[in-house]
This record gives C-alpha cells, structure tokens and sequence, in this order.
C-alpha cells in the first residue's frame, strides 16, 4: 500500500483513539466538561477529579487494552487458521477462563482474585489443546482447530453446569463477566509488558505471516519454518486471548470483525494491517465501553451486548460488500 494512502490511514485512526479517550472521560452518569477535564487529569483535587482519575481513567485504560488484544489475536488467528470466521475463541481458550473465574465467583472469592483465576483457566486451556492437537503426527491447523471447537464445546456445558447449581445470588454477576464487563476491570502491570511484548514480535514477523498467509507450501519453498511459525502464533493468540478475557470476560466480534474491516482500509501487509487493527480495535471498545455505562445509566450493560449489537449488522455488512466485489 503507497505511504501517501497510509498516512491519512492511521492519521484517521490516531485521531479516532484521541476522540474515544475524551469522549470515554468525559461522557457517562456524571458528565464533565471538555473544559475542566485537562485540569481534572493534571492535578486539580476535587469529586470530578477524583471520578476521572479513579474510575475512568482506569477502566478506559482496561477497554483500550483489551479492544487492541483482542483484535490483534484476531488478527493472528485468521492467518493461523487460514479461516475468515476465526477468532481469539475459537480455540477454547475463553471457555477455560471462563470456568476458572465462575468456579471462583462461586466459591465467592474477591474480584481481586478473577483476572489470576481466569488467566490460569485459559493457559490451563491453552496448554490442553496444544497437547492434543500436537500429538504425534505432523502439524495440521484442521486437527488444530478441531481440537479447539470440541474443546471449546466442553467448557460450554461446564459453564452451563456451573450456572444450573450456583445460588441465585451470584448468577448476575456471572451472567455479566460471561457477556464482558468491564465495571470492575482493572489493568495490572504484565498486561501492558505482555501486550508491548507480543505487539512487537509480531511485527518483527509480519513478512513471515504475509508468507505463511500464502499457504504453508509457499512458506516452505520461500524458507520459513512454517510449523514453528504456527505454533509461535497460536502461542501469541491465545497469551492474548487469556490477558483480555482475564480483564473484562469474554467480549465477542472485536476480533472477528476489526481485521476484516482493516483489510478493506489497509489491505492484507501484516506490517500494515496489524497496527491499524490494533489501534482501531482498543477505539472500538472503548466507545462501545463509553456506551454500555451511558445508554441507560446509572445502570451498565455489559460491554459484550454493545459489541454484538454494533458486531452483527457490520459483518453482515462486509459480507455483502465481499459478495457484490466477487
């Protein structure tokens, strides 16, 4: 793609995040004018100040994060299973984290204690599909992904086990974490190293997934190692994957629907395509973020109920672009 067509790209997208971001601080159950929210965020004490600094601030921090993981695995994942319909939970890593922190809401541990719970539910899931697809036969991403979706199934109906004997008290709360919620979210430090970390591996090999989106023949004949390659991408994806859903639950269609919006703006070059899904990715739920806590607040939606809403109409929108360019 010419640098003259980039260029106003991800201007458009830098000045997209810098909108969400004050329309996130500003906008919600209290309202705080654009004139004293600069004020607010460099030192000045009062109840505005605390609102911005103690509540938004942090929560939109978690939203951006997590938009950006989820539609940079996303990202990895399609090129990984050469699928358009993958995303970040196809491969049951979500479903492991889900039971994780739903057996922990149920034993009624501190919120504190989810993001840990959920993260080591997904690697626990990470690790079993890796075991099982890998096996001892060669690598193929149809016994990968096979492995996943009857994985992810499993945890399904552990998940609706877990919900049919949980006291009533608690189901609320799991419904919410199950939908994405980000109320409670917060954003510990190895979330941010673990993001920066992988954002940059994957840059570092973005002509080996151009090739490797080739297929696997054309990786081998152009002198990739294309099962260490994929084994390296499911490892990122699903590092990904746990790190968001540990934050906020599972939030549906941002990585499905932010890579294919992407590639019609940018194009399908990784170098490209990976930071400008990752930048519109972390707008896209933070304005959905913004919108769960405003439509009817005081009273929050999940976030995952925004996501869908705003999802479904825009891939079926892309479809139908994709079939009248056919």
């Amino acid at each position: 793609m010419p640098s003259a067509r980039l260029f106003p790209v991800f201007t458009g997208l830098l000045m997209l995040t810098i909108v969400s971001w004050i329309i996130a601080l500003a906008v919600g159950s209290v309202a705080v004018p654009l004139s004293d929210l600069f004020n607010h965020l460099t030192g000045q004490s009062n109840d505005q100040a605390a609102l911005v600094l103690q509540l938004r601030v942090p929560r939109a921090m978690a939203a951006w994060l997590t938009g950006a993981m989820l539609a940079l695995a996303g990202c990895l994942m399609q090129v990984l299973l050469r699928n358009p319909l993958a995303d970040p939970y196809i491969l049951g890593v979500s479903g492991g984290a889900a039971c994780a922190a739903l057996i922990g809401i149920t034993l009624g541990v501190g919120a504190a204690w989810l993001p840990p719970l959920a993260f080591s539910g997904a690697m626990l899931a990470m690790i079993t599909v890796f075991g099982l697809a890998r096996g001892s036969g060669a690598w193929s991403a149809t016994r990968l992904l096979l492995t996943g979706v009857v994985l992810a199934a499993g945890w399904g109906a552990l998940i609706s086990l877990i919900l049919a004997l949980s006291p009533d008290n608690s189901l609320r709360g799991m419904l919410f974490w199950l939908m994405g919620d980000l109320s409670l979210a917060s954003m510990p430090v190895w979330s941010n190293g673990l993001f920066v970390l992988i954002f940059a591996v994957t840059m570092l090999r973005a002509r080996s997934l151009n090739v490797l989106a080739m297929g696997e023949t054309t990786a081998r004949l152009l002198g990739e190692d294309s099962t260490r390659l994929q084994w390296l991408i499911y490892l990122l994806a699903s590092l990904l994957t746990a790190a968001a859903v540990a934050m906020a639950g599972s939030i549906g269609f941002v990585g499905l629907i932010i890579p294919h919006m992407m590639r019609l703006l940018v194009g399908s070059d990784h170098r490209v395509l990976l930071p400008a899904a990752t930048l519109f990715g972390g707008s896209f739920l933070l304005l959905a973020d913004t919108a769960a806590r405003t439509v009817l607040a005081p009273q929050q939606l999940p976030v995952g109920v925004i996501t869908a809403l705003a999802g479904v109409p825009l891939f079926l929108l892309l479809l139908n672009r994709a079939r009248l360019s056919q």
